[in-house]
């Protein structure tokens, strides 16, 4: 038996998650306003791709002890209270 021959699946380039992160927190900040969005909350970046930008979020939290300054720089900008310098 011989399997079909498939095309190859064609994505779009994937950028770095603190950079898909920070540009869906972009987006974020440009249409809502208030506090921070809960866990499960995607957002359709311009490019047609969803990023789960509620999970990103608690994700920067946890990790935030190990951010570089610059890191948490974007996050502050963005409006994130606990993303402090």
């Amino acid at each position: 038996m011989t399997k079909a021959l498939r095309a190859p699946r064609r994505h779009p380039p994937k950028k770095p998650p603190r950079e898909a992160g920070a540009a869906a927190g972009r987006a974020e900040a440009a249409f809502e306003t208030g506090g921070l969005p809960g866990r499960g909350h995607a957002e359709e970046l311009p490019d047609g791709t969803t990023h789960r930008t509620g999970i990103w979020i608690v994700n920067q939290k946890q990790r935030r002890d190990r951010l570089t300054p610059e890191q948490l720089g974007v996050l502050a900008d963005l409006g994130i209270p606990w993303a402090t310098p």
